[in-house]
Formats: C-alpha cells, structure tokens, sequence
C-alpha cells in the first residue's frame, strides 16, 4: 500500500505516458499481421513514449512485445540496447529479433547481453559463431592501459614465434571452437519429443491417471502411476504425499506425459496450484520450470532407491515331500549287520 502512495505522488504526466505506452502496445499486440505502414507508426510512436516513461512501464511494455511474433527492426534494436534488466525478457525469449540484430547487441552492449542471448531456445550457427568468437575476444577487450602497455612490454621481451608455430596454434584455435559450435549445435538441435530409450506413458496409462486426477481418486490414480514407473506402490504414494506437487510435476514431466494433462491432474490434486498467476496457472509455471534431463535422472534416482529398499512379500516354501532326493532310502547301518549274520 505504501508503495501505491509513492506511486500517487509522482507527476501526472508521468503516470500519462505510461498509460499511453501500455496502450500504444496493447494496440499492437491486436494486430495478427501488421502492415508495413502499421509497424512504422509503431516504430515512430514507441521510442519517444518509451524514453519518457518509468521503469515498471518500461519493464511491462518490453514483456509484452516479447510475446509478439512480429516487431520492427528498429524497435528490436531500440530495446535490445537497454539496460538489461528491461532488455532481459526481450533478448532471451523474443522470435521477433533477426540474427544480424542479436549479433549487433552482442557486440556492442557487453557480456551481460551476451548471457541473455545464450539463454534463448533456440540459436542459429551464424550467431552460435558470433558468440563464440565474442568469447574468445572479451579478455582483450577488458585489459585496461596499464595491462596493455604492460603486455606490449613482455611481448617486446619475448622472441616472437615462427611461422609454422603461429599456423599450428591457429589452426587449432579454429578447431577448438569447430567443435565448441559443433557441440552447441547438436545441443540446440536435441529434439525434446524424442523419447526413444526413455520410459513412456502408454496412452491406456495416460488415459486413466487423466480420468482418476478427474475424480479425485488418489489411490487408483498411485495404482497407475506405480505400473507407468515399474516400482512400488508406496513410491507412487510417496510422490503422491509431497503436497508440494514438485515430485509429482517431475514425475510426470520424466514419463512424457502431455503439457495440458499434466496441467489439469496437479490442479485436479493440489488446489494451490490452480491459483491463476497472470494467464497461467501455479501448475503451468511449474511444469514450464522443470528440465525433463534432469527430471529423468531424479526419478530414476527414486526407482532404484525403491528397488534397494522395497521387498516383495516373502513367499512361503513350498511344502517337502517325504521321499528322498536321491533314490529310495538307505537302510541303516545296524540292519545291514543283522543281515549279514544270518
């Protein structure tokens, strides 16, 4: 509430641009395919609006414009080049920027932009190499004078190298990072729907843990689970009893089941999670957070822990006949002395 009072007490024209802005935006973000003379009437009015605005204006306008699949070059640019805790959203999750643009901001704002960059989903092997060799030539671009003069100096002290020992240390610079974009490469190209090897939800399975989250069924629904993970029940039940709904979630992340289903059987469970935050609901940001690596990793963890420590019930031994193992029975040592007397 105190902060709304601070809010109150700046000046009105303030608070104006930053209705106009969000508004400006908004109108924006309705145009399923806007024109060329649409988007340079946005470009036009978004700069001035944007460098006039407050921080938290500024913040929600750039969050919005990320989720827009169309945005000016200009504006992408204009935005990218901000301080990075507007630009953040913007740099990492936004498909409107081109591959020249993000190469640019790279370049010329510096290594936290750069992380932003990294972080999105999905890069192209001509940025992947802009990167990389933004890399490799930060450390020169940090020395200060002093270091460089210094670095002259030692240089100047030291032979310098011949021809054949600089082409070798050049071409194994370029392989190294041949094969750092190589491995980025096939890293970004990892197809998540890709479950071959994987434990999978049979569709029967995904199905009836679908129809028990519907009813409430908590033990038919840890039934199904237990058969989908090939453990135990009580480690369903486990899962099942984090009222959390985080074991649950990476459960049900690590067996492939659907975005949506999953969704619905966590809410369906644990009301918490079906408090809306913005446009989603706790169990979508929840689900969205989770890495299916390492939620596969984590419950095959819990299996074999399950394995070491649940025992099947002992089974009992199967009743012994009264014949011998080996042919008939012996006769005795005594007898066979009785025998040989008569």
């Amino acid at each position: 509430m105190r902060d709304r009072f601070r809010d109150l007490e700046e000046p009105a024209t303030v608070r104006k641009k930053d209705v106009v802005l969000m508004a400006t935006v908004t109108s924006f973000e309705g145009l399923t395919h806007p024109s060329k003379s649409e988007l340079r009437q946005f470009a036009e009015l978004f700069t001035p609006l944007f460098q006039a605005s407050s921080d938290e204006a500024k913040r929600q306008a750039v969050a919005a414009l990320s989720q827009c699949l169309t945005v000016p070059p200009a504006v992408s640019l204009f935005i990218g080049c901000q301080p990075i805790a507007i630009a953040a959203p913007f740099l990492t999750s936004s498909q409107a920027i081109d591959d020249d643009t993000l190469i640019t901001i790279a370049r010329t704002q510096g290594a936290a932009h750069a992380k932003a960059i990294v972080r999105r989903p999905s890069l192209s092997p001509k940025v992947i190499d802009a990167l990389v060799s933004l890399h490799q030539a930060e450390p020169e671009r940090g020395m200060t004078i002093s270091e460089t003069s210094m670095d002259f100096s030692v240089q100047a002290a030291k032979p310098e190298p011949s021809a054949a020992d600089t082409e070798a240390e050049r071409l194994a610079r370029e392989e190294a990072l041949r094969q750092k974009i190589k491995q980025v490469a096939r890293h970004l190209a990892r197809d998540d729907n890709d479950r071959l090897g994987l434990r999978n939800l049979s569709d029967v399975q995904e199905a009836l843990l679908v129809r028990f989250a519907r009813e409430r069924e908590a033990q038919q629904f840890a039934a199904t689970l237990a058969d989908a993970l090939s453990s135990s029940r009580w480690l369903a039940e486990r899962i099942m009893i984090d009222t959390s709904g985080q074991q649950l979630a990476v459960t049900l992340v690590s067996l492939g089941m659907g975005f949506a289903d999953a969704v619905y059987a966590l809410e369906r469970f644990y009301p918490h999670l079906a408090e809306q935050h913005g446009s989603v609901s706790r169990a979508w940001l929840v689900l969205d957070s989770i890495d299916a690596e390492e939620s596969q990793a984590r419950v095959e963890a819990w299996r074999r822990a399950d394995s070491y420590t649940y025992l099947p019930p002992e089974q009992k031994p199967a009743p012994r006949s009264g014949a011998p193992l080996f042919g008939a029975k012996a006769s005795p040592i005594r007898e066979l002395r009785v025998v040989s007397r008569r």
